[in-house]
């Protein structure tokens, strides 16, 4: 991940009602969770709602799957892991122990 990859990811989850969506999906898993019902369960409108997803798309953090007529969102790991290398690649100026556990506290077994 580059720096204005990295900028545009931290953007998108600085802002309240993002972030809660992306904690959402996270929690959903590979399941994800449709359009719609994110609205409900995050208590935003359905249109911001579809610009927050599409803030959330473009950083890499979110992506839209079709299933069926419904589009689910599910969170991107991939894109997120790598903005969280990207933040700790020079850790610890060389002494890697010191940073085990940020390590291990984001790390999960699924």
């Amino acid at each position: 991940m580059d720096k204005k990859t990295s900028l545009a990811a931290l953007a998108a989850l600085g802002q309240e009602t993002r972030l809660d969506i992306f904690r959402l999906l996270v929690r959903a898993g590979q399941e994800g969770v449709a359009a719609g019902e994110i609205a409900t369960r995050v208590g935003a409108v359905q249109n911001t709602t579809s610009s927050h997803l599409k803030i959330l798309t473009h950083a890499a953090l979110i992506r839209p799957e079709r299933d069926g007529r419904t589009v689910r969102y599910v969170a991107d790991m991939t894109g997120f892991r790598d903005l969280l290398a990207y933040l700790m690649e020079d850790c610890c100026n060389g002494a890697p122990e010191l940073c085990r556990p940020v390590i291990n506290a984001v790390t999960c077994d699924c």
